[in-house]
């Protein structure tokens, strides 16, 4: 069993709690289903968000999907001239057969667009 990396982001349409509690169950939910894990492969999980969303901690989001034994972090992502708002990035360290190539990172909503190199984008219509 190997220690891989494996990324997502979100983006919210407004920073209202429960919106953000949904979006990011979403993206961790996704994460977990396109790579076949489940909550005891994670080893930990780091959160951001930028700085104009602060509603909730997206870390709770993720403790009420059953996280509670896993450690896990939010901070804040750089604050870069002209970067996309509203958005909310994982980083998580799991055990996983799965080769490197093989992980799927999951962009979802306005997010799909900041890294179609790194990943198999699933764009969710803004009504879904």
């Amino acid at each position: 069993m190997a220690v891989r990396a494996v990324r997502g982001a979100t983006q919210l349409d407004e920073d209202v709690r429960d919106h953000m509690l949904e979006r990011v169950a979403e993206m961790v939910t996704d994460v977990m289903e396109s790579n076949g894990l489940e909550v005891d492969d994670f080893i930990s999980v780091i959160f951001t968000a930028t700085s104009d969303l602060h509603s909730e901690f997206p870390a709770y989001a993720a403790r009420r999907l059953g996280f509670g034994d896993v450690p896990l972090i939010c901070a804040r992502e750089l604050e870069i001239e002209g970067s996309m708002p509203r958005v909310v990035r994982m980083m998580a360290h799991v055990e996983t057969d799965l080769p490197r190539a093989d992980i799927t990172h999951v962009y979802l909503h306005g997010a799909a667009a900041l890294r179609r190199d790194l990943t198999r984008v699933r764009a969710v219509p803004d009504d879904e």
